[in-house]
């Protein structure tokens, strides 16, 4: 019998791997990272969701009311007015469009200063 002995090649190489020309980091070069401490809106943020927290609440106070001059006497003008029906609701819809805007917009970057 006869015994085969294999040989296992080593194959040597002398050249570095190549780097990957694609950077692989997540976060965009433009964004600021969030410090611990900062808020998380920027001032523009606020003040949108500001205003519209005014104009939801003018919506509101537009809306209230119905009270009758005489409980005897029921005046439909009073009850369906346009600034009951009309406005009072559509400056309700503007305030949060104002709040969802404001949620929404990204200013963080903008206010945020460059670090010399």
């Amino acid at each position: 019998m006869s015994k085969s002995i294999s040989k296992k090649k080593v194959v040597v190489t002398t050249s570095r791997k190549a780097t990957p020309t694609v950077s692989r980091s997540k976060s965009s070069s433009n964004e600021q990272p969030v410090r611990k401490g900062s808020l998380i809106f920027g001032k523009k943020n606020y003040l949108f969701m500001l205003a519209g927290i005014v104009l939801i609440a003018v919506g509101l106070v537009l809306m209230s009311g119905g009270a009758m001059p005489s409980p005897s006497v029921w005046d439909e003008s009073i009850i369906y007015s346009w600034r009951r029906t009309l406005l009072g609701p559509l400056v309700i819809i503007i305030g949060l469009v104002a709040e969802i805007f404001g949620i929404f917009n990204n200013a963080r970057v903008e206010d945020a200063s460059p670090s010399s």
